[in-house]
Formats: structure tokens, sequence, C-alpha cells
């Protein structure tokens, strides 16, 4: 039989085929080829009558998050608060790339705009990222129709609501929401396991929140690609390996110049080419000492 994980609990992986659920084991000949099932995969399974069944085979993956680890996922909702804790373009765009870098779908989601006195500000930036091909929902009743036929996952700083925003869409999850620590400018997050859940004619999944964001990119190239706009104007630039920094005849620098790109973007496009500089100087130097 064929099916998909939906749930992964204690050594046991609940396939779902043909509307029936099926509880299974993973065969130990995984493990020797160093292969783990992960909540997402398709995968050949045996289903025994009156027993557990086992996975005899994982189909190749799209793509996959390493934490939580879930696979073949179609999009992601990224949730930024307006407010408590302030919205965070340079946060936004670690998530943005992330995703671009697997192939996976962004939706921004903006939490917290009752908080705000006035929206213009925010609205302003919406604006900005719709230009680059961004998808923005600022209420429940806008994203639910984006759920259909999908697997989304949710994603966010921890703070910005994620949990209560999955109470409004699903509250059978019953995921708890945690109160904002005053003196840490931040939520406690309290999710605890990965499975799936049925949600619009689709398929959810929450991730932990993040403090931090850490993107698996090593190189100027693989940046510049991840950044739709940098990508598409990076093609007349005069240098293949062109870094957009201080090259001549860059054509990502005369498109900052014209306001073709927005210059909060090309900023934080600076800064993480920076961060995978520094990263790749501090390797080299371990690398030495040893």
């Amino acid at each position: 039989m064929q099916g998909r994980i939906v749930k992964s609990l204690a050594g046991f992986y609940y396939i779902e085929s043909e509307g029936k659920v099926y509880q299974t084991r993973a065969r130990g000949n995984f493990r020797k080829k160093g292969q783990i099932p992960y909540v997402g995969d398709f995968v050949d399974f045996t289903a025994e009558t009156n027993s557990e069944g086992y996975i005899l085979a994982i189909h190749d993956r799209k793509n996959e998050l390493v934490r939580p680890p879930i696979v073949n996922i179609d999009q992601s909702v990224v949730i930024m608060s307006a407010k408590e804790p302030d919205f965070n373009s340079n946060l936004l765009d670690r998530f943005l790339i992330l995703l671009e870098q697997k192939a996976i779908k962004p939706l921004i989601y903006i939490s917290k705009m009752d908080l705000l006195e006035s929206s213009s500000q925010i609205e302003e930036i919406c604006q900005k990222y719709k230009a680059i091909g961004y998808d923005f929902v600022l209420n429940v009743a806008d994203l639910l129709p984006y759920l259909k036929d999908k697997i989304t996952v949710f994603m966010g700083q921890t703070g910005v609501g994620k949990s209560t925003l999955l109470n409004k869409i699903a509250p059978e999850l019953l995921i708890q929401t945690a109160a904002i620590s005053d003196s840490l400018g931040r939520g406690k997050h309290t999710t605890r396991a990965v499975s799936f859940y049925n949600v619009n004619g689709g398929k959810i999944a929450d991730t932990p929140g993040f403090s931090s964001l850490d993107y698996e990119i090593t190189n100027a190239e693989d940046l510049s690609e991840a950044f739709p706009e940098i990508r598409h104007f990076s093609h007349g630039c005069k240098f293949r390996s062109c870094t957009h920094r201080h090259e001549p005849q860059c054509a990502v620098k005369e498109a900052l110049k014209t306001g073709q790109i927005w210059q909060v973007r090309y900023d934080n496009y600076l800064q993480f080419l920076s961060e995978i500089e520094n990263r790749r100087e501090t390797y080299k130097k371990v690398i030495k000492r040893k």
C-alpha cells in the first residue's frame, strides 16, 4: 500500500491512505541506510490485520525542514507581528530566504494589527513585498482559502501569536497560548509535537518559535538567488560572480538607484552576505587550528 505519514510519535508512524490511518513502524534497514521517515513522507507500507504494519520504502522528497522534520511542504504561513514584538523586516527576510531555498511558497500573515494606532506603515511595507511577488494576509477569513488542498506549515518568531492564530483556524488543536514575558519581550512557546491536522480542505502543521533563524546558504550566488528581485536583475551584471556590493557594471546596484529594488531588502542582503563571509572565515580558522 501507499500513503503519507501524518504523525510520528514514540517510534510509531501513522500513515493516511485512502481515508484511513494505519499505525506502523519503520524496519531496521532504514537506520542502516541512514534514512529516517518524517511527517509528510510518501511511503510504501504493509497494513496487517489486528497488528501494526511496517514501512517498506520512502519516496523521493521535494523539500524538507529540519526544525521540526517535516517534508513535502507546499507552502508556509510566516507570522509576523505588527507590534509586541515590532515588525522586523530583517527577520522576515531570513524566513523568506529559508523558504526560497527550500522551494516552499511563502504566505505572510501580520498579527496584532489591532495594537497599532495607525496601520499605514505596515500597509506600505506590505505593498513593497507584494511588488516583489509575496502574498500578504491580515485576517483569518482571507487566510483560510489558501489552505485548501495544500500542505501548510506555520512559522514565526516566538511571541508573534502563532498559537493564537492556529487556535482560531483550528480550535480542536487546543494549542495553549503563552503570555508574553514583559521582561524578555517574547513569548514562551508551548508547542511540543509535530502532526498534520485537517483544516479547510488541507493539512497544516505547527513549527517551533524562533528567536533567531539560521539559513543554510554558504555563498553569495545562492544568497542572490534567494532574493527574487536581486536574482532578476543579477542576470544583467557584467560578472557572473558579482556580489552586488563593489563590482563595476552591477545591474543590481543600478536597479537600487532607480528604486526598482527596495533599499531595506538590499541592506538585509548585504548583512546576510557579511554573516556568510564571517562564518566562512571562522570555519577556516577552526580548520587551521586542527
